[in-house]
């Protein structure tokens, strides 16, 4: 009968660290919590200068959707950070 090889203990006893465990460059963090605030300064300065004129009056109610693209993308960072 065949042996399995997925049953098999590696050769060396020594683990080793892949890519994945390698902890995050230094510029990952600033860049993680500078998305999240430019995010919310984004939707707070909308709503602050009466939901139509800044940050930028041609996109309207859309700066809403901007701002939490920002804000979520820096929420995203957090997933990989390490």
């Amino acid at each position: 009968m065949a042996r399995s090889n997925s049953r098999t203990k590696p050769a060396s006893p020594v683990e080793t660290r892949g890519g994945d465990d390698a902890p995050n460059p230094i510029w990952f963090k600033p860049i993680m919590f500078g998305l999240m605030l430019v995010g919310l300064i984004w939707i707070i300065v909308f709503y602050v200068s009466g939901a139509q004129q800044l940050p930028v009056p041609s996109l309207q109610n859309w700066n809403i959707l901007v701002g939490f693209g920002i804000l979520f993308l820096g929420f995203l960072m957090t997933t990989r950070w390490r």
